[in-house]
């Protein structure tokens, strides 16, 4: 048995993540996105896939970060 960090259940599946050296406990991969995927600085969904990044600022797609004002990145493909 294992507690979730995210939702507190009490739960005997639970399963590590280890982000940045520190490892995390999560009774579901909702849970872990909840926690730990980061957030669109532009339209603020949470970014599950690859996204887009100029210098630490992160965007779900190329398309908020032109709308933001940041030019010339490129969706990965």
């Amino acid at each position: 048995m294992g507690i979730c960090e995210q939702c507190g259940n009490d739960y005997d599946k639970v399963f590590a993540v280890i982000m940045g050296g520190k490892t995390h406990l999560f009774d579901s991969f909702e849970c872990a996105i909840a926690a730990l995927a980061p957030v669109c600085a532009q339209c603020g969904v949470r970014v599950v896939g690859h996204g887009v990044e100029q210098e630490g600022t992160i965007f779900c797609c190329a398309h908020c970060a032109e709308r933001e004002g940041v030019h010339g990145l490129v969706d990965r493909g």
